[in-house]
């Protein structure tokens, strides 16, 4: 029998208060990727701002004990792919809720970048410079430098909210 519910979800009287909070936050759905071809890496982030400036620079929430964390690190480089609704299995993907046999690139459509690997599928980007990390708390906040950034004519954005993705359609 299939459920409705995610059989793994934490008793609402267990769950972390803080986490309960952001969760009522609608957030944007990105993929953050990183890597050369022969060591490419990826991640769906929604703990995400991008602030104005001269240099502008986005602040990313990112695991630090995913592979992200070190290859950004590594590389100095970031691409942040903006997720439309037509994308949700993919987000899925690349948050590791969705099993993809051969890795998160398997049966994408992905280009080379100097900053990283490019989801072909996804126009609206930021092609980042590495700036610094640091952990707090449970996670790790990576800052960067917008580089450059493709726009494109977004009209489903795909959003976070309540522990689900959902588009704004």
């Amino acid at each position: 029998m299939i459920h409705d519910e995610n059989p793994f979800v934490d008793d609402p009287a267990s769950r972390d208060p803080t986490r309960r909070f952001r969760g009522r936050l609608s957030a944007p759905v990105t993929i953050v990727t990183s890597g050369g071809d022969d060591a490419r890496t990826g991640l769906t982030v929604s703990s995400l701002i991008v602030l104005e400036g001269d240099p502008g620079r986005v602040e990313a929430v990112i695991g630090p004990t995913s592979d992200l964390w070190d290859t950004v690190t590594e590389t100095g480089r970031l691409v942040v792919h903006v997720c439309t609704g037509a994308h949700r299995g993919l987000a899925e993907v690349f948050a590791g809720l969705r099993p993809s046999p051969g890795g998160l690139f398997a049966g994408v459509a992905v280009s080379g970048s100097d900053w990283g690997p490019l989801l072909d599928d996804l126009s609206d980007r930021a092609y980042c410079t590495f700036e610094g990390r640091r952990e707090i708390g449970y996670s790790g906040l990576v800052t960067a430098t917008v580089d450059l950034v493709e726009t494109a004519d977004l009209d489903d954005p795909l959003v976070y909210f309540r522990g689900r993705y959902r588009s704004l359609r």
